[in-house]
């Protein structure tokens, strides 16, 4: 028997914009090539236009995911690249029925899953502010808007010393405009209800972004961020309006503090 079409509807979109300061250096790697004697073994990914680095929208999305996997405990179960996601599909032995699953849900799943629906998350990449960029050109850092951490990484067995260098931003540094686009839809696998509902574990993982790090080096005191000046807006309804402002905090607790207002919000804006 054929599978019916699905009837899926766009009700509104929720955009939450932020800045990331980077509290400590910020390491999240370019594609390098190879290394020169004295070279940095470790380089970070760079605008080619302007040469400035930045955040890509990727690597903050796979964050998010992978701290709220390990806050809920789900099992990483599907490979994806060189490593593991967790996706209800890969125990769903063919099943059609989509698994109420909060990371399923917001992050998605792997395109040969048939049960999808939408994808409700989208990340922008984060770009250096100008000012960020400015106060790094008069520091006259160890390579444009960057500086080398020095690392000696020791052989256990032999004692011997391997020098390495890792390319940083530098603590301080502020990326403008982080943009999480968080769609609510209606229809066939779809409830606007449990779309705004699950707001509450995009906050989860927001805080939990801040407890650990992003990027390179965490372990060893890289990649500490704070995410500063909120904004929290919605578009829905027919015909597309502009977009409405909902909350403005100030940072994550003030966030999750809001969090019920700004869901009561949208549940009388969006019928859920």
């Amino acid at each position: 028997m054929a599978e019916q079409p699905k009837s899926i509807k766009l009700e509104a979109r929720v955009f939450i914009t932020f800045d990331v300061k980077a509290l400590t250096g910020l390491h999240i790697g370019g594609a390098g090539g190879g290394v020169d004697i004295g070279g940095v073994d470790k380089t970070v990914v760079r605008n080619p236009v302007d040469n400035r680095p930045y955040i890509p929208g990727s690597s903050l999305r796979g964050k998010l995911r992978s701290l709220l996997e390990k806050q809920q405990g789900k099992v990483q179960n599907q490979r994806i690249n060189n490593g593991f996601i967790h996706s209800c599909g890969a125990d769903q032995n063919g099943s059609t029925t989509y698994p109420d699953c909060d990371i399923c849900q917001i992050f998605g799943v792997t395109g040969d899953v048939k049960y999808a629906t939408p994808t409700r998350l989208a990340v922008r990449d984060v770009l250096l502010s100008d000012t960020a960029a400015a106060t790094l050109e008069k520091a006259h850092t160890d390579l444009p808007y960057t500086e080398i951490k020095a690392e000696v990484a020791i052989d256990r067995i032999t004692s011997q010393a391997n020098p390495r260098q890792m390319e940083r931003v530098p603590a301080g540094t502020v990326f403008e405009g982080a943009e999480l686009v968080y769609s609510l839809y209606s229809g066939d696998g779809c409830e606007v209800e449990k779309d705004i509902a699950r707001l509450a574990a995009l906050c989860d993982a927001m805080q939990l972004l801040e407890d650990d790090y992003l990027g390179g080096g965490g372990s060893r005191g890289s990649g500490r961020v704070g995410l500063e000046n909120i904004r929290v807006e919605m578009r829905g309804g027919m015909p597309l309006g502009d977009r409405e402002q909902l909350a403005s905090p100030e940072n994550v607790g003030a966030l999750r503090a809001q969090l019920v207002d700004i869901q009561k919000a949208l549940r009388s804006k969006v019928g859920g």
